[in-house]
C-alpha cells in the first residue's frame, strides 16, 4: 500500500506531463492553422479573423513559454558550458549546484519581475481580439518563469536535501545583492554570472542574469527585461522561425529522409563520390528548415554514415562531412538565422534569401569537392538507371516541391513571409501524415509536435533575454562608442574584415548562433555602415562564420552533437571536422572578400 501511496506523485506527474505536450503542440497547430484560414478566407470569401497577425504573434510567445518550461523539465535548457563535468568527485557535483543556484535566483527574479511587467499592462485596455486582453496573454510569462525556477530546482540535486541546498543558496545570493552597494552589487553579480556560464548554468540564465544586474546597477525597472522579451515575441516576422522549424521537423520525423537519399542516390551515385554529394546536400536542405544542424546529425547520422562507409569512405572522414556538411543549412533559404538577422539588421526577408544562395552555392561546391577528393577512387559506381531515378522521383516528388512552394508564396506577394511559413508547415503535415502516413495521427503528431516546440522555447527564451541585455547596450550607446574606436583605430576597410572575421569566429566558438545575432549585430552593424560595408553582405559575413563555429574545437555545438550520436570520443571528432572545417574557412574569406557573391542576387532582382 505504502509502494503505491509513494508512486501516485510520479503517474500524477506524467499525467500533467503529457497534459503539458499536449496544450503545447495545440498553441503551436494553432500558429499554423490561423495564417492558412486566414488567407482561405482573404482569397475566397474577402474576410478574416479579426488580429490574426497579433494572434499569431502572442501565440509565439505561449509557444515559447511552454517549450522553455518543457525544456526545463527535462533538464535540456541550452547551456554555455559543462565544465563542472569535468571537475571530480564532490567538488564538481557542488560546482553543478552552485550553478544551478545562481539559475534558480535568476528565474526567480524574472518571475518577479514579469509580474510587475504583468500587473502594469492590467491597467490599460488592449484587447488582442474578440474581447480577450493582451494581458491575459502575458500572464503566461511570470507562471511560466516560476515553472523554470521550479524545475531547475527540482533538476539541481538527486536528493531533497541536495534542492534545499541549493534553494537556500539561491536566496542567499538574491538577499546578498539587495544589501549591496549598486556599484558593488554589479560586479560581483556579473561574476558570478559568468562563473555560473562555466559551470553550465543555461544560456536565457546568463543573458537575462546580466541584464537584470545591469538594469539594476543603474536604478532601472527590471521590468525592462520581460518586456523586451515579450517585445521580440511580437515581431511581426518572428513566427515564420517556429513555422520552418515545425516543417522541418515533420520531414525529418517521417520518411522524407529515406525517400530523398534513394533520389539522391539515384542521381549522383554513378559519379565519384557521390555519396559525399548526398551527404552533403541532404544535410544542408534539412538543417535549412529546422534551423538546427545538431537536429539534423542525430536525424540522419544514422542512415548517412552507413551510405558513406558502405562505398568504403574511411570512417573518420565521413564522420568529419556528416559533422562538418549540415552547418551549410545556415545560408540554404529558408534557414531561421536569415530571418532572424533580418529582423534584427532591419533588412527584407525575401532579400536575405537571395542574399545566401550564391554564398550557400559556394561552400557546398567547396565541401563537396573536399568530400569527392578525399573519397576512394577504386570503388565500382552504380551504372545510371533512368528508370529508379524516375521511380525514386515520383516517389519523392511532394518533398522535392517544399522548396519552390516556399519560394513562390514568399516572392509573389500575395502572402507575407508568415504566412508562407504557416503554408510550408501545413504542406509538410499534410506530405507526411496524410499522403505519405508516415506519422500517425494519434501517436506521431503529438510527440512530433512537443518535441519542436521544446526546441523553440528554448530558443525564444534565449532571443528574449538576449534582447534585454542588447537593449540596455543600445541604452548606454556603447555601439556608438565602438564605432568611433573602431574608425580611429582602423584605418582599412580590409582590414576590419580581417578583425571582423576574427572576432566573429570567438564568438561562434562561445554562443549559439541565435543569442550571437541579437547581442553581437547592433554592435557590428553601424561599424559595417562606417566603412562602407552593405548590411546584406555584413549578414552573411556573420552568418557564414557561425557555420565556423558549430565546427571550431573545443566548443563547437556540432562536435558535441557528433560525439553523442555516433559513440565517438570527442577527440576523435575534433580530428574528423578539421579538413572540413579548413575548407569552410576559404570559403568564408572568399565571401567576405568579394560581395558580389552575396549582393549581385538582391541586386538583380530588385
Amino acid at each position: 500500500m505504502n509502494g503505491i501511496a509513494l508512486d501516485i506523485p510520479r503517474i500524477t506527474r506524467i499525467r500533467l506531463h503529457a497534459v503539458e505536450d499536449v496544450v503545447l503542440s495545440l498553441a503551436l497547430g494553432a500558429m499554423v492553422v490561423v495564417p492558412v484560414v486566414e488567407i482561405l478566407l482573404r482569397g475566397f470569401f474577402r474576410l478574416g479573423i479579426a488580429n490574426a497577425a497579433a494572434i499569431v504573434q502572442h501565440l509565439v510567445l505561449v509557444v515559447g513559454m511552454l517549450g522553455a518550461m518543457v525544456a526545463a523539465r527535462e533538464s535540456r535548457l541550452l547551456a554555455f558550458s559543462g565544465l563542472q563535468k569535468l571537475i571530480p568527485g564532490p567538488l564538481g557535483s557542488w560546482a553543478g549546484r552552485f550553478a544551478s543556484a545562481i539559475a534558480l535566483s535568476v528565474a526567480g527574479c524574472l518571475t518577479v519581475a514579469s509580474y510587475g511587467f504583468v500587473a502594469s499592462e492590467q491597467g490599460g485596455d488592449n484587447i488582442l481580439a474578440y474581447g480577450v486582453p493582451v494581458w491575459a496573454v502575458q500572464v503566461i510569462m511570470p507562471v511560466g518563469f516560476a515553472i523554470i525556477a521550479v524545475r531547475v530546482a527540482w533538476n539541481s540535486a538527486a536528493t531533497f536535501a541536495g534542492r534545499i541546498a541549493v534553494a537556500a543558496l539561491a536566496m542567499a545570493f538574491a538577499a546578498s545583492f539587495a544589501l549591496m552597494g549598486q556599484g558593488l552589487a554589479t560586479t560581483l553579480g556579473l561574476s558570478l554570472i559568468l562563473l555560473a556560464a562555466m559551470l553550465g548554468a543555461p544560456m536565457f540564465i546568463v543573458l537575462g542574469g546580466a541584464a537584470l544586474v545591469l538594469f539594476a546597477g543603474d536604478g532601472l525597472p527590471i521590468a525592462a527585461v520581460p518586456l523586451s522579451h515579450y517585445q521580440l515575441t511580437i515581431n511581426p516576422s518572428l513566427p515564420a522561425i517556429p513555422l520552418f522549424t515545425l516543417a522541418g521537423y515533420f520531414l525529418a520525423e517521417g520518411g522524407a529522409p529515406l525517400r530523398l537519399i534513394r533520389l539522391f542516390r539515384a542521381l549522383f551515385g554513378s559519379i565519384r563520390g557521390g555519396a559525399a554529394l548526398v551527404t552533403v546536400l541532404l544535410t544542408a536542405f534539412f538543417t535549412s528548415f529546422t534551423g538546427a544542424s545538431g537536429v539534423t546529425i542525430l536525424a540522419l547520422g544514422g542512415l548517412l554514415i552507413p551510405l558513406l562507409t558502405g562505398v568504403r569512405y574511411p570512417h573518420r572522414r565521413a564522420l568529419g562531412l556528416i559533422t562538418s556538411a549540415p552547418a551549410l543549412g545556415t545560408l540554404v533559404p529558408p534557414a531561421l538565422p536569415l530571418i532572424l538577422y533580418a529582423i534584427i539588421a532591419r533588412q527584407p526577408i525575401e532579400t536575405m534569401f537571395l542574399a545566401g544562395i550564391v554564398p550557400a552555392a559556394v561552400m557546398t561546391l567547396l565541401l563537396i569537392g573536399w568530400g569527392i577528393w578525399n573519397g576512394p577512387n577504386d570503388v565500382p559506381r552504380e551504372p545510371f538507371d533512368f528508370a529508379e531515378v524516375r521511380s525514386a522521383l515520383l516517389d519523392a516528388k511532394w518533398e522535392i516541391a517544399l522548396p519552390p512552394l516556399a519560394f513562390i508564396s514568399l516572392l509573389s506577394g500575395w502572402v507575407t513571409p508568415v504566412e508562407t511559413a504557416a503554408l510550408t508547415a501545413a504542406y509538410a503535415f499534410i506530405v507526411e501524415c496524410v499522403i505519405y502516413r508516415d506519422l500517425k495521427l494519434t501517436v506521431d503528431v503529438a510527440r512530433v509536435m512537443a518535441e519542436c516546440g521544446l526546441l523553440i522555447g528554448g530558443i525564444i527564451l534565449i532571443l528574449g533575454m538576449a534582447l534585454g541585455f542588447t537593449n540596455y547596450v543600445t541604452d548606454a550607446q556603447i555601439p556608438e562608442r565602438a564605432t568611433e574606436w573602431v574608425s580611429a583605430t582602423i584605418g582599412s576597410r580590409w582590414v576590419f574584415l580581417v578583425a571582423l572575421n576574427v572576432l566573429l569566429l570567438l564568438v561562434g566558438m562561445l554562443m549559439d548562433i541565435f543569442s550571437a545575432i541579437i547581442v553581437v549585430t547592433p554592435l557590428i552593424a553601424p561599424i559595417g555602415v562606417a566603412f562602407g560595408i552593405d548590411p546584406i553582405h555584413l549578414g552573411i559575413i556573420f552568418l557564414a562564420n557561425m557555420e565556423l563555429g558549430f565546427l571550431t574545437p573545443p566548443v563547437g555545438m556540432n562536435l558535441f552533437f557528433a560525439s553523442y550520436r555516433f559513440g565517438e570520443p570527442l577527440s576523435e571528432v575534433v580530428r574528423s571536422v578539421l579538413p572540413g572545417l579548413a575548407v569552410l574557412g576559404g570559403g568564408v574569406l572568399l565571401i567576405t572578400y568579394v560581395p558580389s557573391l552575396s549582393t549581385w542576387l538582391p541586386a538583380l532582382l530588385r
